[in-house]
């Protein structure tokens, strides 16, 4: 069983006045932190604060591009090349490192967002392309990607730096890729379902899939969603299940 293991949540998602998740709440909680780039949400102000919290509550700062797509969150396939998508990558890493480097920390890790990351699960040249670009910026970060998908086997092919990430609020389906969001059942809002399942997938060192399907795994961190409502509670709930059960939460 995984007896050290990194919480972490997507956040500064917000945008101008309009604001998404409890994030200063979040940062007490989690490990680590995807901050939005500005893409699918959040702006230079977002950003420097959401960095800026993280930092003084010693959270582990993120990169989190998704596409350039405020209206549909980031959550629409967009037609783009990979190049296109490649370059889209490495300049929202680029305004990442900068607002963190202001604020006086570093982006330690890459996490794709929505649609991106479900087309980069299933499509090894797309994860391909983007991690290139990631570790062409900086060949240090460490990338964080959906365990037992394409992105895993791109990363292992790489050698570079990279977590296993599971998630405790989505279900799963038989081949390690997350249930369609339109779905029932796809988003999970009950803290007493999904801390005990988080737990059940660390002692059993594999994803459980909706099914039941154990999908042997690495498990680096775990991922809850800041923008649902019950986000807060359930960080809350799960990180408090685990330790009660001995498991020690550290950023990877």
């Amino acid at each position: 069983m995984t007896r050290t293991v990194d919480l972490n949540a997507d956040m500064g998602e917000g945008y101008g006045p309009w604001t998404m998740g409890d994030d200063a709440a979040l940062l007490e909680i989690v490990t680590s932190a995807n901050i939005a780039c500005g893409f699918h949400a959040g702006d230079p102000d977002v950003m420097a604060q959401t960095m800026g919290r993280a930092i003084k509550n010693g959270v582990g700062i993120g990169a989190h591009p998704g596409f350039a797509d405020l209206k549909g969150f980031g959550r629409r396939q967009l037609p783009l090349s990979h190049t296109e998508i490649a370059n889209a990558v490495a300049y929202q890493l680029g305004a990442a490192q900068a607002i963190a480097r202001r604020a006086g920390g570093t982006v330690k890790h890459l996490k794709l967002h929505g649609a991106l990351s479900n087309m980069a699960s299933v499509d090894a040249d797309l994860a391909r392309a983007c991690y290139t670009a990631a570790l062409a910026v900086d060949p240090d970060i460490t990338i964080m990607v959906l365990a037992a998908t394409a992105m895993e086997t791109i990363v292992r092919d790489l050698g570079c730096a990279w977590a296993g990430e599971i998630f405790a609020d989505r279900a799963y389906n038989d081949d390690a890729t997350l249930v369609d969001r339109s779905k029932p059942g796809a988003v999970l809002h009950d803290a007493a379902i999904a801390a005990p399942r988080i737990l059940d997938m660390l002692n059993a060192g594999a994803i459980i899939a909706e099914s039941g399907k154990h999908i042997p795994c690495q498990i680096d961190t775990i991922c809850l969603h800041g923008d649902t409502p019950a986000a807060v509670d359930m960080a809350r709930d799960i990180r408090d299940h685990l330790q009660a059960a001995g498991v020690t939460l550290k950023t990877f």
